[in-house]
């Protein structure tokens, strides 16, 4: 399959070693599985309350597939977290996705471009407000593959921010591969914050506080690894003081 408009080479050989699982299952349910088992290992490596049903459905996706196919997961998610360590400023996922036409399988999904979701983070200076008040957050109701958050959380760092202490990252969206999709980006960029799988609509995000910290229970939520840094624990537990 020719594939154009790739990033660099991480990109193109996370799409080359993608490729080579194609056969047995769509390049869809290829995509969705990689994303959601990818997703599960991050999760269940800081977040205990859910791990045990995260568990079993990682075990029934896992058990479709050799082990010889599951190293080929493996190595895309290295190429996936290669990519962003070397070029943090880009929606890794996002793009390939587009690239890939996968959203054409899937609700006939239409990601915002990053270069248009850089233009809006320049827009916002956030420097003033974590200046007066310490830290900020920022919510994406719509996340997609989390362009906008990353686009942000890059903005943040050219202009000397520490948003791995200074910003709380927010997202929802009613698609649950996208969101695992952004829970992705988000974590390996070392985001701390949530996403929330759900109708924004009819369901928006809630929280137990006013900062929007707390998830109110009873939400399909992802915690980032970054969320449960001490600097984000301690805000947590002054926030439910103050509620």
């Amino acid at each position: 399959m020719a594939v154009r408009n790739l990033k660099d080479q991480h990109q193109s050989q996370f799409v080359k070693l993608f490729e080579q699982l194609t056969g047995r299952y769509s390049r869809w349910q290829i995509w969705a599985d990689f994303v959601v088992m990818t997703a599960i290992e991050l999760s269940v490596a800081v977040d205990k309350v859910t791990t045990a049903e995260k568990v079993r459905t990682y075990r029934t996706i896992a058990g479709k597939y050799t082990e010889k196919d599951q190293q080929v997961f493996a190595q895309m998610l290295g190429e996936m977290a290669l990519g962003l360590d070397e070029d943090p400023d880009q929606d890794f996922l996002g793009q390939i996705f587009m690239t890939l036409k996968l959203g054409n399988d899937h609700n006939g999904q239409f990601f915002t471009p990053y270069s248009v979701c850089r233009m809006m983070a320049v827009m916002n200076d956030a420097r003033e407000q974590i200046r007066q008040k310490g830290w900020i957050s920022v919510n994406d109701c719509a996340c997609g593959a989390g362009a906008l958050l990353i686009a942000f959380a890059n903005e943040c760092r050219k202009n000397g921010i520490n948003y791995q202490t200074s910003v709380l990252f927010v997202a929802q969206d009613i698609d649950y591969i996208t969101s695992c999709m952004c829970y992705i980006q988000l974590s390996l960029l070392g985001c701390a914050g949530y996403v929330v799988v759900g109708n924004t609509l009819s369901h928006p995000a809630t929280s137990v506080d006013h900062h929007g910290l707390i998830p109110t229970p009873g939400q399909n939520v992802w915690y980032t690894p970054m969320y449960f840094r001490d600097v984000w624990h301690w805000r947590r537990a002054f926030s439910l003081i103050t509620a």
